[in-house]
């Protein structure tokens, strides 16, 4: 199985699919304007490039000082994609996206969001744990990984933020196709893990 398309398929599936960051910055952006949410966008970036890092040194610390971790961090990281993958496939969106979380339009609250965010955590404990420490603990790697996902992230919000009305009707109208292949991806890069 080719590593790269699977690795790329899930961070696709998971940094493009509606989760805190994206549905903020499209509530925000349709409040204040595109130009006048940047800051916020710009604060999830950070944010998000933070939560990369910590999840960086945790998890080569974790791999250096318990080698025998990896199969188990492996299986949690399956185990999480799988969900999201049956998550995906059970989804229905609701009619209050117009009530997302959006309370401020600062750089800090995008920054803070971040530290909440289950999804934001998790993912990047997984990224960092199954995609790149297996492959490298070099500080230069792990920081441009997480420097790479960030900017991936910062893509997915600010395409929902200039988009969001788009992709609303889009996911609505095609809910059901969007979600099954969505999640068909998610447990296909679940299964990729092992083989």
């Amino acid at each position: 199985m080719n590593y790269w398309l699977t690795f790329l398929s899930y961070v696709l599936v998971t940094e493009f699919t509606p989760g805190p960051n994206n549905i903020s910055s499209m509530s925000n952006a349709s409040r204040y304007g595109f130009a006048a949410s940047a800051r916020y966008r710009l604060g999830i970036y950070f944010g998000f490039f933070l939560i990369q890092t910590l999840a960086a040194l945790f998890s080569a610390v974790l791999t250096g000082v318990i080698p025998a971790v990896k199969p188990y961090m492996l299986a949690l990281g399956a185990a999480y994609i799988l969900w999201m993958a049956w998550k995906t496939l059970t989804s229905r969106s609701s009619a209050g996206d117009d009530e997302a979380p959006a309370r401020d339009n600062t750089f800090l609250s995008g920054v803070l969001l971040q530290f909440v965010n289950v999804k934001v955590i998790i993912f990047a404990l997984t990224t960092m744990s199954v995609y790149a420490v297996p492959y490298s603990t070099s500080p230069a790697f792990l920081m441009l990984f997480g420097f790479v996902m960030a900017t991936v992230a910062w893509i997915s919000t600010n395409c929902w933020a200039a988009f969001g009305a788009v992709f609303s009707r889009v996911l609505r109208r095609h809910e059901r196709v969007v979600n099954t292949v969505m999640g068909l991806l998610l447990v296909w890069c679940a299964v990729a893990l092992y083989l």
